[in-house]
């Protein structure tokens, strides 16, 4: 007989050979795993890549954040999720790649649990995402008026306006009606009100590529600069003509930095941890 895991997991797709080393990629609010569909194949040649969806977006339901009225989350508790994900497909620790919030997951593991991340790419992110305010103003516009306010003014945070009407970029803005749930993107807009890292990058030592589109203006460049210069020997790549899905824009320029950067690091083994980072939790283990 089956039985269905302790936590809620993400939907999630599995692409590559079984016994390639794992790399999760996570995906930026409003947006499903498809995100990472201009670099899916040529990542999963050589990567066992596991894509997932956020909460009330993609294939994941929002039910998976409890059963209340008004459901929330934060990113250490998607970061929760991820963990349990890894977990049920057996992968102990993995290489991360994330854009805007999925990026901000992999740095709270990468800061937390470093024994799990073994190397980390954060596109179009940021260490904080404003102040909490605008977040709590669009998560409570959402949750009163739907994603249609949302869905307009996407365009122009997402792609430069040379891109936006573009078959790619076209049908990224449409999903956004189709497949996310007012809920699910509502407390996905919570998270992002009570993310601050800046204080932790420094406890970040998996091997880092920080990404951004010069265009960006929800992350924009100095965000970015921010994370490179706040977490030790992090590399930084800015691309004009990218606004904030700077892989969808520029999909050659970062598949090509990512590449370059897990080919560079590789998984040997865990990483050391750094000063005032938490040692590995006993029940989690740490890979050998």
């Amino acid at each position: 007989m089956t039985h269905p895991p302790a936590t809620p997991l993400p939907h999630h797709t599995v692409d590559g050979p079984e016994d390639a080393p794992p790399l999760l990629l996570g995906p930026s609010l409003g947006a499903s795993l498809a995100v990472w569909d201009p670099q899916l194949p040529s990542l999963a040649r050589h990567h066992r890549v596991i894509r997932w969806d956020l909460p009330g977006h993609g294939g994941t339901p929002i039910g998976v954040l409890g059963d209340g009225p008004a459901p929330t989350t934060t990113v250490p508790g998607l970061a929760r999720l991820v963990l349990g994900l890894a977990d049920s497909l057996g992968v102990d620790r993995f290489a991360y790649a994330g854009i805007s919030l999925g990026g901000a997951v992999g740095a709270w593991l990468a800061a937390h649990h470093p024994e799990r991340i073994a190397s980390l790419a954060l596109i179009c992110s940021s260490a904080r995402f404003g102040e909490p305010a605008g977040w709590q103003d669009r998560a409570a516009l959402v949750r009163e008026a739907g994603l249609g306010p949302i869905a307009e003014a996407a365009a122009s945070r997402w792609f430069t306006p040379a891109f936006a009407g573009s078959p790619q970029a076209t049908a990224l803005l449409d999903a956004v009606r189709r497949s996310v749930a007012p809920a699910g993107y509502a407390a996905c807009c919570d998270a992002l009100a009570a993310f601050d890292l800046r204080a932790g990058l420094a406890r970040i030592t998996a091997p880092t590529l920080v990404v951004a589109g010069l265009a960006d203006p929800a992350t924009p460049p100095a965000h970015a600069r921010e994370l490179a210069d706040g977490i030790a020997d992090a590399g930084l790549l800015e691309l004009s003509g990218a606004a904030h899905l700077a892989n969808v824009e520029r999909p050659a320029p970062v598949l090509a930095a990512l590449l370059g950067h897990l080919a560079a690091h590789p998984d040997n083994g865990p990483v050391a941890t750094a000063p005032g980072a938490p040692a590995p939790h006993p029940a989690e283990g740490t890979a050998q």
